[in-house]
């Protein structure tokens, strides 16, 4: 089955859409969440939220002066049979439950996409293929909006690729029924002119587990916003992430886990390499614990590895707790070069220093690749990870 769309222009005020609107949290970790572009005023680059983004960059997603193309992307749909696609308008009850806007570029490409794309794989269905998103830049401005629902003991895998060229703003949900199982692959792979700015909602239900693999290479620009949050006791949640940014790249990665919900579970993992002058990567790891929240267990890691002068890498992993009564609550963060005593380990078995480099950042980020568990996914990645080092040796 396949679909294919473009993107259309959209009106510039929000419509009215059903909301479950204890999806999302108001912390000290982000703005009051809101549908409505004008609760949120033009950031200015000295907000907490963006000090980081070079808003210059951003073509206007900020500030509304970014006007929707018919030229901005093209969606195709690959699914397996008995998956539902459809395109749907902006007043279907599905949209916006798993989240809110918190930001303005958020808020903006919920209020300016005409139609969107819903994916449903119905309950008890357990997929053996999986599900594949093609999302491609034709050189335009567009602001999109996708859904991916699984019904209760549903089980399915998911891969959402990004490429060509384009000015994107978009709003993702991933919705969860009661003991289903969902993993998605998300990979960022632009030409180097690409703005990229989404936030990711992921609504858990009762028992269910999400699985959630964002990979990062392409693009001038791309700020990401995952965000999680429980619809019931027993979910679980394993958010992993792999960017590789280059000379003058901004890869920017927020996440957001909430834990609302007692006896549930949370792991991230991010890992990114730079290299070149004024790579910047971003990595913004919040995760709260509310008071109802108790039994809670959640982790969360950032590595960095710096190939080159001249990168520059902000990692702030934050925990905000209101009980005493959880399982267990850290965080790590780490930003460093190479491993003097690794490369001469691998070096004084005779392997040039060249390869030896590429042994290291081989294994930094093959723990990562392989847990996606797709031979034709992890083969690309790790085939753009070799390309990726060809230009710092």
């Amino acid at each position: 089955m396949a679909e294919a769309q473009n993107i259309p222009v959209g009106s510039t005020t929000a419509g009215s859409i059903a909301v479950a609107a204890e999806s999302t949290v108001a912390t000290r970790m982000s703005a009051p969440p809101s549908f409505d572009v004008a609760d949120f005023p033009v950031p200015h680059g000295r907000e907490e939220e963006w000090r980081f983004t070079p808003l210059e960059r951003l073509r206007g997603l900020h500030d509304g002066t970014a006007v929707a193309t018919g030229d901005g992307v093209k969606i195709v749909v690959e699914a397996p049979e008995g998956v539902v696609v459809e395109t749907v308008g902006r007043d279907d009850a599905r949209l916006g439950r798993a989240g809110t806007p918190v930001d303005r570029i958020a808020a903006q490409a919920y209020s300016s996409f005409a139609k969107a794309s819903v994916v449903t794989v119905p309950k008890e269905t357990v997929l053996t293929e999986p599900i594949r998103i093609a999302v491609h830049g034709e050189g335009g401005v567009a602001y999109g909006h996708q859904v991916i629902e699984l019904g209760a003991f549903a089980e399915a895998v998911v891969v959402i690729d990004h490429t060509g060229d384009a000015v994107l703003a978009a709003n993702v949900e991933y919705l969860l029924g009661d003991g289903a199982k969902l993993t998605v692959v998300s990979v960022q792979d632009w030409d180097d002119k690409a703005v990229h700015v989404a936030q990711h909602n992921a609504l858990i239900g009762r028992d269910a587990t999400f699985k959630s693999f964002v990979v990062t290479f392409g693009g001038d620009l791309v700020r990401l916003h995952p965000r999680v949050s429980y619809a019931g006791t027993g979910g679980e949640a394993e958010l992993f992430g792999l960017y590789f940014t280059d000379q003058g790249q901004h890869q920017e990665h927020r996440l957001l886990v909430d834990h609302n919900t007692p006896h549930c579970k949370s792991n991230a993992v991010y890992k990114g390499a730079l290299q070149g002058d004024d790579a910047h990567a971003v990595w913004i790891g919040d995760v709260l614990i509310q008071a109802a929240a108790e039994g809670t267990d959640t982790y969360e890691m950032n590595r960095n590895l710096v190939l080159t002068d001249g990168a520059r890498v902000d990692s702030v992993p934050n925990l905000e707790i209101e009980t005493g009564e959880i399982a267990g609550a850290g965080h790590a963060s780490a930003t460093g070069r190479f491993d003097d005593e690794q490369l001469f380990y691998l070096m004084s078995r005779g392997i040039p220093p060249t390869e030896a480099r590429r042994l290291v950042v081989r294994g930094f980020f093959a723990e990562l690749v392989q847990q996606i568990g797709l031979p034709d996914v992890e083969e690309r990645l790790l085939a753009k990870i070799e390309t990726e080092l060809e230009a710092s040796v």
